[in-house]
Parts: C-alpha cells; structure tokens; sequence
C-alpha cells in the first residue's frame, strides 16, 4: 500500500537538492507530506494541547461568550456543527477556537484580520496558544523556501508574501461519537483554502487523505507534523502543487469512543496577493488554467461562503 512520506527538514541544510526533490515529488504525487526533525519543543506541543483541552471542557454557555456572530469564526469559538464541508449534508461534528496574527491595529489589513480573543478562565491559553502559532508560522517558512525551489523560484520567494499574512491557528474538539446512526465522518471530505497547512500530533487516528480514488490514512510517528498543500498555493503554482481531498473519518476501534483533539495551523498569504499561475510553473504540458487573477482575501471570502463560516 502507498503512504504518505516522512522526510527530516534538517537535510535541506545538509543535502538541499536531494531533500528539495524528494519533497518536491511528495507534494506533487499526494499533495502531503510528513515532516520530521523540525524542533518544536515537544514541551510547547504538549502544553499547547493542555490548554486547548480545558478551554473545551468548559461548560458550553462559558464557551459561547466567545463566539462572534457574523465573523464568520475569524476569531474565537466557533461551536458544533457550523461548520460543513463543501457540497456536503451533514454539518463537521467539531468545536474550535481561532488564533489569528498579531498585528498593529493601525495595519493596512486591520480591516480583515481582527484582534484575538483570549479566554480569561484559561490564564495560559495565550502563552501556549500564540507560541504554538510563531512556532509553526516559522517551520511553514522553512517548509515554502523548498517548495519555491522545486518550482525554479529563489528560496525567499514566499517571505514578503506571508510576513504578514492571514493564517490561523484552529484547535479542534471532535466529541465522543456515541450513537450509532451518526455518519462515520467526523469532518467531511475537503480541501484546504490556504497555502499550506501544518497539522501538529493529533491525539487519535482518523485523517485520511485521497490518492488515485483510494481512502490511505496519515499515520506520523515521533516528531512528524503533517503538512499539506491548500488550494491558494494549488492555484499559483498552476496545479504543480496538488491540494488533496481529505477527511476525518471515526475510527474503527475503541478510540471512536473517544474524543478527537487536532491542531491545524493554516499559513495563509497576505491578504493582497494575487493568485495569478506563476510563469515557471506553465508548461506545454501543464497550461495556464486560471485566466482571471483574484487575491488571497477575495478567494478566501469566496471559499468561506461555500463552507458556510460566513
């Protein structure tokens, strides 16, 4: 059976050409990879999901003082089963919180990307929670400088189109499924909007990801975070990057009886950037496939709407 690789991101500092083409070749046969050996103190993880893990367990009414109607879940809670996944029937059966960048609210994007919310009955909520964030917004830094190379770009080509850019860390809860006519889906089949997204130790198996019409489930060991690409990058790299349909699914063992804790950081591009194919990556056997350019905040809003968060 095929898998996903592993693939240790010091070798880009030891054997950079090699590990750029493995990379490369991941992402453009399953559109994910695993990367180990990035240095993420294991201690940050942990106490990243220790906090998320009690702001759930609060009593819901506590929870929702934090849901921003009309925000479309841009900051703070967001509760069950708002959420849908795209030409879907049934709503994600998930709750989760919001952690934005911070910038200064005399920033030209202040408009589109509002200030965070911290829960005042969680007091390390914010340490944990936006430490998690830098942590993960600088390995996907790493992460881009190979994908540019790989598609005959200078290594810094993504840097002055993220430094400020729309990315949001999500903890997730998926509650215990406990009845037996609930679907066996805990969060449809989907792709990401963003660039990348880094998906950090979730507690209990369950991600899968399509590859030539088979279901193959995502399995990292150690360190590994998980990293795949989002339709935004899919788009500017003209499909050289391939954004992959992917899925919760319960599983189909004990851990279904369990509740479900995930971590996604999505890395988004600046809100101006436009989505437009680059020129290195249009070939006469890959063609130009978009012919009107829209920017990153525009096709966000667009996706946004499918999904049903605005």
């Amino acid at each position: 059976m095929k898998h996903v690789p592993t693939l240790d991101i010091r070798r880009y500092d030891t054997d950079r050409d090699a590990f750029v083409a493995e990379l490369g070749a991941a992402y453009r046969e399953f559109g994910f990879c695993c990367i180990s050996g990035h240095g993420i103190p294991r201690e940050l993880i942990d106490s990243s999901y220790n906090v998320f893990q009690r702001f759930f367990a609060l009593p819901t009414e506590t929870k929702t003082k934090y849901h921003i109607v009309g925000s479309g879940g841009a900051r703070g809670y967001t509760p069950f089963k708002v959420e849908t996944a795209k030409d879907s029937q049934y709503a994600d059966l998930k709750e989760f919180w919001h952690i934005g960048r911070e910038i200064p609210r005399d920033s030209k994007f202040a408009d589109v990307m509002p200030p965070n919310l911290w829960p005042s009955e969680v007091p390390d909520f914010k340490q944990y929670g936006y430490g998690l964030y830098e942590a993960l917004d600088q390995l996907g830094t790493r992460v881009l400088r190979a994908l540019a190379l790989h598609i005959d770009q200078p290594e810094n080509f993504f840097e002055d189109k993220t430094d400020v850019g729309n990315s949001i860390l999500r903890p997730i809860h998926y509650p215990p499924i406990t009845q037996d006519n609930i679907p066996n889906v805990r969060a449809g089949a989907h792709e990401d909007i963003n660039f990348i997204t880094l998906l950090v130790g979730a507690s209990a198996e369950g991600l899968e990801v399509l590859s030539d019409g088979e279901w193959l489930p995502i399995t990292t060991e150690g360190d590994a975070i998980v990293v795949n690409i989002g339709d935004m990058l899919q788009r500017l790299s003209n499909h050289v990057y391939p954004s992959t349909s992917h899925r919760v699914v319960n599983p189909q063992n004990e851990n279904a009886r369990k509740p479900r804790y995930s971590v996604p950081f999505f890395l988004h591009p600046n809100p101006d950037v436009v989505l437009d194919p680059l020129d290195s990556c249009i070939t006469p056997d890959n063609p130009r496939r978009y012919d009107t350019s829209i920017s990153s905040h525009e096709y966000l809003l667009q996706r946004l709407r499918e999904i049903k968060l605005i």
